[in-house]
């Protein structure tokens, strides 16, 4: 159980983005500072229980013998939104009050590509000169790949 009732500061912030309204294929992203998202999972689990409330289940999409996933190498051969080079990292949470699926952006991501993924799995609306460079269409193709592959994996799970 997790019925978290005081605050914890951390030594560095959570990384998480959360849409407007839940249950899209997509409803954010989380961005964790290392490798070992064993270590930052409670962290995460603290932020989301005042969306969700009491998380109750969480599911990935990837074996933990995967190596890391580089966000360019995954669009960087297409232009396209597929689901046949290797699969996005996604995470379901179901709380006692809702449920999100998260886009897991690498922690080896740059700043500038990762911010962008954030707030385009959140649907936060990006202007101006961002949304003109190679790191929006890199951010976009990865957050539509994203949705394809939330899509399929949910229909799988539901046979």
């Amino acid at each position: 159980m997790n019925g978290m009732t005081g605050t914890r500061r951390m030594a560095r912030p959570v990384r998480l983005t959360l849409a407007a309204r839940l249950g899209g294929d997509i409803d954010g992203a989380w961005w964790p500072h290392s490798g070992s998202v064993a270590d930052e999972l409670p962290g995460l689990i603290g932020t989301l229980h005042k969306p969700l409330g009491e998380i109750v289940d969480i599911r990935i999409n990837w074996s933990v013998t995967e190596g890391p996933l580089d966000l360019e190498t995954l669009v960087a051969a297409r232009a396209q939104v597929s689901t046949k080079c290797r699969r996005p990292r996604l995470m379901f949470v179901d709380g006692k009050n809702g449920c999100a699926k998260l886009l897991v952006v690498p922690h080896m991501t740059s700043v500038d590509l990762g911010m962008l993924v954030m707030r385009c799995a959140a649907a936060i609306p990006i202007v101006g000169h961002d949304r003109d460079g190679r790191a929006f269409q890199t951010a976009d193709l990865v957050v539509r790949t994203a949705q394809v592959a939330s899509a399929n994996w949910a229909a799988h799970m539901r046979d």
